[in-house]
């Protein structure tokens, strides 16, 4: 449930990953390609496909299981915040303990001058989701 979940802002999260928490970007591969925190990792959790639009990542629970453990500390981003806190409640329910969603996304992480590897203005432009 949405109320299960901790939420932190982007400078929290920053704090977060400054002393050991994992990045799990759930954005799709086109979006993170633009741009993406430093060290993320990328599995997405919805992918656009032609004929159904926007589909959920029916493998999404095994690919992070591959990668990341139970007791890993995780903070959770998407673009606006939508996936990134499905995408912790699916977490939580897999039995996942340490899931922290970052409010806002990715926008509110280059809003708030975050991104360092592009201007703000094209990082704006780039994080924005484009069917």
């Amino acid at each position: 449930r949405p109320e299960d979940v901790a939420s932190v802002d982007v400078y929290t999260a920053k704090g977060l990953l400054s002393v050991g928490h994992r990045y799990l970007d759930v954005r799709t591969v086109e979006e993170f390609n633009k741009s993406h925190v430093e060290n993320a990792l990328n599995i997405p959790y919805m992918f656009i496909t032609e004929e159904a639009g926007r589909v959920k990542n029916p493998e999404f629970l095994t690919q992070i299981s591959s990668i990341l453990k139970k007791q890993d500390h995780l903070v959770v981003g998407c673009n606006s915040e939508g996936r990134s806190l499905k995408a912790c409640i699916d977490l939580l329910n897999e039995g996942f303990q340490h899931v922290t969603n970052m409010e806002g996304g990715y926008s509110a992480w280059v809003d708030s001058g975050l991104a360092h590897d592009k201007p703000t203005e094209d990082l704006k432009v780039a994080c924005k989701f484009r069917p």
